[in-house]
């Protein structure tokens, strides 16, 4: 049995300028089925890394003729770029199988394979266990109906089969499947952190968040609890990457990196193994505040960057989002922290709760520019399917754009009780006019001492995101 995995072609998210990630999703399921279904022969189309248009896509499916297409489902704004490369391989041969997975189309099962004919199966959670014994189950020719964690059709109409229980052991999983992308890896870069010929990585530390923010598409998919791989496991893949195939900029891609002794230990790893790495992470600020004697540790074993989520300065909003412990005191003194120990901060602000006006967007910006993290990120509240608020926003008929495309953040989505959809959108240029626009801030950034603040600076500088903005309304 021949399965192909599909990076489909797409288009940069321009806020973040240029940059072309790994396929971290389908490397993770690639590496997991070449050890458990060894028999099965797999491989990888990675459409940005080749630079393929969809006559191109259209030529490798056609050339490796698979039996089963495994399309990257990872965002819902690239939802019809994964449905489209399902019907791509349908109109190539139509007994190819096609499967899905991810966050979106665990969350709207049901309504995926009501809708789109040319999908055979959704894996719903967790994708490893379950994609293996899809796979080892079609290659038998026996009936795969009673596979836990899988969404299907039957005689009976849609089948929603139990969920299949968590990993618990996330050391025992393989390293994902560079090797079958290593042509590529020279291709991976994120030019808004370093120069294009700096190889690009992901590395998974940990899956879940123990926390339960109410726009958050990975705290539900999780089950709102989180599993960590050792810090020794962690150092690992990142020198095997190093060593093998050279990569120097990591992204630690968990969704809550915590700053405990976990991490202390991490960067011990790193720095006892001699390896000349850059990582960033995401964190929440108040782990900061409490934790402030480990930073310095981490920037001594290459932590460069954090992404840190300040979301507004109302406790009404903060209460309703539940973002719990975190408040304008504790953003302060994370920017400060990070500042202190030269770790670039990219803080992030959302904007278009119910509740929002002129008024409390004047004051979102004002805080922006008072907490002044390295960069800001500002982003419409987006109501991602398998969300409270998506939910909320279905019931209540909030959504005024169903566009699955424009579910990127920076697309408005649904108005507020005091601002129109247009009104919105048009609040988000504001943000982005107003931080950047500051000529203080940007003459600072391209003169800081920091060489990734200067170059961050000196990088947007050259990029028409204003422009990009401008167009949205």
């Amino acid at each position: 049995m021949k399965v192909l995995f599909v990076e489909p072609p797409k288009d940069f998210w321009f806020i973040l300028g240029q940059y072309i990630p790994p396929p971290f999703g389908i490397l993770t399921l690639a590496g997991y089925l070449e050890k458990t279904v060894p028999e099965v022969e797999v491989e990888i189309v990675d459409s940005q890394a080749e630079g393929l248009d969809w006559d191109g896509l259209e030529k490798r499916i056609a050339d490796f003729k698979p039996d089963l297409v495994a399309p990257s489902g990872m965002s819902t704004a690239n939802a019809f770029l994964t449905l489209r490369t399902a019907q791509l391989s349908k109109s190539i041969n139509p007994t190819t199988k096609t499967v899905l997975g991810g966050q979106h189309f665990t969350a709207l099962s049901k309504e995926t394979l009501r809708k789109y004919s040319e999908v055979d199966y959704i894996v719903r959670g967790e994708g490893e266990e379950t994609l293996a014994e899809l796979v080892r189950s079609l290659s038998l020719g026996m009936d795969p109906t009673d596979i836990r964690g899988i969404a299907l059709r039957s005689r009976d109409g849609i089948q929603i089969n139990e969920d299949r229980p968590f990993i618990c052991d996330l050391d025992s999983l393989p390293y994902p499947a560079y090797h079958l992308v290593a042509r590529h890896m020279k291709s991976y870069y994120f030019s808004l952190m370093a120069e294009r010929e700096t190889p690009f990585a992901i590395v998974e530390g940990s899956r879940g968040c123990s926390h339960e923010c109410s726009y958050c598409s990975q705290s539900p998919f999780w089950k709102h609890s989180q599993r960590r791989k050792t810090p020794k496991r962690i150092a690992d893949e990142l020198e095997y990457l190093n060593k093998t195939h050279g990569s120097s900029l990591f992204w630690l891609t968990d969704d809550y990196f915590r700053l405990d002794t976990n991490a202390e230990e991490l960067a011990s790893e790193i720095v006892k193994r001699g390896l000349k790495i850059s990582w960033f992470c995401q964190v929440r600020c108040d782990d900061i505040a409490k934790n402030r004697a480990v930073l310095k540790r981490l920037k001594e074993s290459g932590c460069v960057w954090m992404l840190v989520g300040f979301d507004t300065p109302s406790p009404r909003t903060l209460l309703n989002f539940r973002r719990y412990g975190i408040n304008s005191d504790v953003a302060k003194e994370a920017v400060n922290a990070l500042r202190e120990n030269e770790i670039f901060s990219q803080g992030t602000f959302i904007i278009g709760e119910r509740k929002d006006s002129k008024a409390t967007l004047k004051a979102l910006r004002q805080y922006a520019d008072w907490l002044d993290p390295d960069i800001a990120t500002f982003m419409a509240l987006t109501p991602y399917p398998g969300t409270e608020i998506y939910d909320e926003a279905v019931s209540r008929g909030w959504l005024e754009d169903e566009n699955w495309a424009h579910y990127d953040m920076i697309h408005a989505i649904m108005p507020t009780e005091n601002l129109t959809l247009g009104e919105v959108q048009e609040e988000l240029y504001h943000c982005y006019d107003e931080f950047f626009g500051n000529w203080s801030r940007r003459f600072r950034g391209m003169d800081s001492k920091n060489p990734y603040t200067r170059r961050t600076y000196q990088y947007l500088a050259r990029q028409a995101i204003m422009t990009g903005l401008r167009s949205l309304f």
